[in-house]
This record gives structure tokens, sequence and C-alpha cells, in this order.
């Protein structure tokens, strides 16, 4: 293609020891829902709203001042070394999640992109900065970045004993830092310069990583066995191969993950990779840009309705209920792809939003509950990979496709596209039937393994 509640204390203290999950019986009710915002929880959720804002500026950031001195050429090469960096990488900050703790990468990760945009701002501030800066702490920043995210995956049931409450609240904040972080980022450019969009990003790093560097975890949850710093260099290679080899056979061992990540990267080729150039011109053309920027901000709303659905409903079958929900996504290119009416493009974007925003939820909270504490991070860092090399080669081919057919033909094969896959996440059994896992003897949830959780 990117987050703590406790029932009773005794309930917490069991948690945090990593026990494992059984499926969900149909008949099966929790006694009592347990509370949200604990201390762990707040501290979380603060790190990961601040820095998602942050980041929510720096695209419109990137587009106006990098545009403005280099071009667009300049914003892609910018923007394609951050994604490439990251996609290199990710895999490998699974591998140290998973071996030096996720909350302890996740500080580090933070505290290098405090440096990388605090280096920015002063070079707006001084002038116009050199492309080779620009490319360089892009680079830097992608691998921060690379290194934080599968441990935010991974550090969300060990803050929340309901892992699709967290979930669902954590889009919720995502939804929001993205409705008002662009509006913020032009706002400073007109006023200020870019130079105050990328100190204040600096800033929710460094805000960031003081929230994650406070949570306590439970010792049971804080990995004992790092490499002691006498190990030579050929055994850690050695050790970081056999953890990238473990994790990609967790990753493999679950039909319903890589069936799912098979059709995510479809997706990202003829769908989410080619729809923001493809929308963003032809809406624009039509109706002006200030109409596709309405439609994005629709899209944001979406998303929020769809983070508080997901908050409310809690079906058994999460996979099955969200692949339901993307069906409605279909709306979006096909509202384009037909030149509908502002009314009914704002339309489809809020239902698009909806759809993805509950997806994103059951998925995230399937991963986290049904893949064993110990490889969580690995598992993740595999469907990050996956996806956003989808998005990534969909966004290249964006272009030269335009040679071959219009842009609302392309989004007529998006819309198609979207529900193919729809069609296949249903028929695809270990996705259709796997089932929500919920706490086996108030553990934390966990199932033990096997594409259905068995």
């Amino acid at each position: 293609m990117t987050t703590s509640q406790t029932q009773t204390q005794t309930q917490s203290q069991t948690q945090t020891h990593g026990q494992t999950a059984r499926s969900d019986p149909p008949a099966a009710r929790p006694a009592a829902r347990p509370p949200l915002w604990d201390r762990r929880f707040t501290l979380y959720f603060t790190a990961r709203t601040v820095s998602m804002f942050g980041d929510a500026m720096m695209p419109v950031a990137t587009a106006l001042a990098v545009g403005a001195l280099y071009g667009v050429s300049g914003v892609g090469f910018v923007l394609g070394t951050w994604t490439g960096t990251f996609v290199l990488l990710v895999l490998f900050g699974g591998v140290f999640a998973d071996r030096f703790g996720a909350r302890r990468l996740m500080v580090c990760a933070d505290l290098v992109r405090v440096l990388t945009q605090g280096v920015l701002a002063a070079a707006f501030f001084a002038g116009p900065p050199p492309f080779w800066l620009l490319v360089t702490m892009a680079a830097l920043a992608g691998a921060a970045v690379a290194m934080f995210l599968p441990g935010a995956n991974g550090m969300v049931p060990l803050v929340a004993a309901e892992p699709q409450r967290a979930n669902a609240t954590l889009k919720v904040a995502d939804a929001l830092a993205h409705l008002l972080g662009p509006a913020l980022a032009g706002v400073l450019i007109a006023l200020t310069g870019a130079g105050a969009v990328y100190a204040i990003d600096s800033g929710t790093f460094l805000l960031s990583a003081l929230c994650l560097a406070l949570i306590r975890l439970a010792p049971a949850d804080v990995p004992t066995d790092t490499p002691a710093g006498a190990d030579s260099a050929a055994r850690t290679g050695s050790a970081l191969l056999r953890d990238l080899r473990q994790g990609w056979q967790e990753f493999r061992s679950r039909t319903w993950m890589w069936a799912v990540i098979l059709i995510w990267v479809g997706y990202g080729v003829l769908l989410f990779g080619p729809l923001v150039p493809l929308s963003s011109a032809l809406v624009g053309a039509r109706l002006g840009p200030n109409a596709y920027g309405l439609a994005v901000s629709f899209l944001g709303v979406g998303t929020v309705l769809g983070g508080l659905l997901a908050l409310r409903l809690r079906p058994a079958r999460p996979l099955a209920a969200g692949a339901v929900a993307m069906a409605l996504y279909t709306a979006l290119p096909l509202c384009v792809a037909l030149d509908a009416g502002l009314p009914v493009l704002l339309a489809g974007h809020v239902l698009g939003g909806g759809a993805l925003a509950f997806w994103s939820v059951m998925w995230a909270t399937s991963v986290q509950t049904h893949t064993p504490p110990a490889v969580l991070n690995r598992v993740s860092a595999y469907e990050l990979a996956g996806s956003v090399s989808g998005i990534a080669l969909g966004q290249m081919l964006a272009g030269p496709a335009i040679a071959l057919a219009s842009p609302g033909r392309l989004l007529l094969v998006s819309a198609g596209a979207c529900l193919a896959g729809c069609v296949a996440l249903l028929v695809t059994p270990a996705i259709r039937t796997l089932r929500r896992a919920v706490p086996m003897d108030g553990g934390k949830p966990g199932a033990p393994g096997g594409p259905d959780g068995e």
C-alpha cells in the first residue's frame, strides 16, 4: 500500500503473557466490554495520532514546495525514493521489531524522522534546499517508516484487550488527520512557507517518540533473546536470514493471509495505484480542481463513518464482512468513469472511504489476533511489502496506460477489478470462513496458527 484496554486488572496481567485465542463460536459473546482508554492505549493513541497528522501534511508540502523548485519530475523522484526505500527495508523492519521489541524500534524510527524533517525545515527556512538533500532525507525517512510500521501493527494487541475497537478508533483518527492535515499544510505554505510544515512534522515525531517511550509493557511482551554484541557478523547475518525465513513460513502457512495479499497486489496495480492520477485528471478537467479537493475531503468523511461502524459491529466472520463492504468501493471509480455530477461524485467517495475503512479494521484485527505475537511484526512486514509494491507498480503504469485507453475506460477496468476482487475474497474458503478470534481464559487474542485458526 500503517495502533488499550483492560477488562479487569487481573485479566490485563493475563493478557500480557501472550496466551493464544480460539475461534469465536457463533453463540459465544463476551460477558463485558473492557474499557478502551487506559494509560497504555491513551499514550499509544496520542503517539499515532500526532504522527499521522504530521504525515498527512507531507504530500501537500512535497507537491507544492518541491514542485515549485524542481517540477513534477522532482516531486516524483522524491516520493519514489521514499517509497522504494520503504519497500526494500520493510521486511527487515519486521525482523528487528520481533527481535528488539516493536516499541523500542518505533521510538528510534521517530527520532530519525525528527532529524530528517528538522533538517528539511532548517533548509527551507534558510533558502531553496538542494535536490540531493531532499532525496537523501526522503531515503532516510522511508527507511525509518520501514522500521516503524511493522511494529505499529504488532503493538496494538499489546496495548489493547480488544484490538478491533483499537483499530477502529485509530482509523477514525487517521481519517480526521487526513481531513485536517492537508488543509493546514496549504495554509502554512501560503502564509509562512514550507519550513513551518516540516518543523511541525518534526515536532509531531518528537511527541510520538516521547509517548511511546512512556508506555510500559509487561516483561513477557518485551523480547529477551536479542543477539549479544559479541556475535560475529556471519552469525548475525545467519540469524537475520533465519528470522526472515521464519516470518515467510508463518505468512505462507496462512492461506487466508497470502490469498488476501495476492488479491491486494492486483488491487494495487489495477485499482488503488492508478485511481488518484486518473481521477484527479478527469475530475479536475471536468469540474475543476476545487471539485477534486472536495471529493477527497468526502472520502475522508466516509473513512470516519467506516471506522465508527467498525467500532459498533463485531462480525463473526470479519474478512467476509469486509469483502462485502469492499463491494461498495466500486462506486468510487465508477462514478468518476461515468462523469457523474458533483452530488453523485461526493456520494461515491463517501461510500468508497467507508468501505475501505471498514475492511482495513477487519483485516488489521484478523492479522493481529490470528498470528502468534512472537512473529507478528515479521508477518505484518510481508503483508505491507506486498500491498505497497502493488500500489507502486500501479502508479508507475498509470501514465503509459493512458496511451492505450482513455482515463475513463481505465477506471471502468478499475471498477471491474474491484468487484472481481470482492468475488475472489468471498469464494476463497480460507478467507470467507475465518472467524473472529476472542481471548481464551482471559488471554490475549491470537489464534495458534493455520489459515482457519485451528
